[in-house]
């Protein structure tokens, strides 16, 4: 018989229902610290001891906003996460960390409209469209918008095509053309956008913040950083399309 081993670090790290409730209310959105205060009804001196201990263990990460440099925005790393969950799972017994076992059809997508706003639309909210649109199969009816929008900068259009991302047909639009609209989700990825998105009616306002490449004079750092961009958004869509499906 195998010796006992001691309970992996991140379960003990999630076994506090404030640590819960956090990391709960950052799988879906990046928050400042006000923000999840109000998500999990605790103050915001609690909240930020316990943002420290998930900060400590490199689950959760934070970068000063675009719009107002004082405040900071809180993100769940949520691939280190599920890789310690499946390592933790695997410690308790191989079969946890299998998917041979079990057999399912995954359930069909609901039909959804989504919003992504960024400032020109022109980088950031452009990726996210096109990336939504592929990754659901065209299931999801997707539109990108800016509230100052320009034009699509061809780097935005290298990049998808570098990943083979389809994007005929985009274009920059005035985020004015959809008040009114109803969507079920509405997802800014910029930070100034954040601040003067309207509601929209119906729908839940989420926010996946990244820095502006486009203020990147270099080309090689600016094409770099619309690369890892486009990386996160990818990974940070598949979880929003399996929360969809359950």
């Amino acid at each position: 018989m195998s010796e006992p081993t001691s309970l992996p670090p991140v379960l003990k790290l999630l076994a506090d229902d404030v640590r819960w409730g956090l990391v709960k209310a950052l799988t879906v959105s990046d928050l400042r610290v006000q923000e999840l205060s109000a998500a999990v009804n605790v103050p915001m001196n609690l909240v930020s001891y316990h943002l420290k201990k998930l900060r400590q263990d490199e689950l959760v990460i934070t970068r000063r906003s675009e719009a107002d440099g004082r405040d900071l925005y809180y993100r769940l790393d949520v691939e280190k996460l599920r890789t310690l969950y499946q390592q933790a799972g695997y410690a308790l017994h191989p079969a946890l960390n299998s998917g041979e076992l079990l057999e399912f059809s995954a359930p069909a997508m609901p039909h959804l409209r989504v919003l992504f706003v960024c400032t020109h639309n022109a980088a950031r909210s452009q990726l996210a469209e096109a990336l939504l649109r592929q990754q659901s199969g065209n299931q999801i009816e997707v539109h990108s918008a800016g509230n100052v929008p320009t034009e699509v900068h061809p780097d935005t259009l290298t990049t998808l095509e570098t990943l083979g991302v389809p994007h005929g047909g985009q274009y920059a639009k005035s985020l004015q053309d959809f008040v009114g609209q109803s969507f079920d989700y509405v997802i800014t990825v910029c930070d100034k956008a954040r601040e003067v998105c309207p509601t929209f009616p119906g729908g839940k306002q989420l926010h996946w913040g990244f820095a502006d490449p486009l203020n990147l004079d270099d080309e090689q750092e600016r094409r770099a950083a619309l690369e890892q961009i486009a990386a996160e958004l990818a990974e940070r869509i598949a979880y929003f399309l399996m929360e969809q499906r359950t």
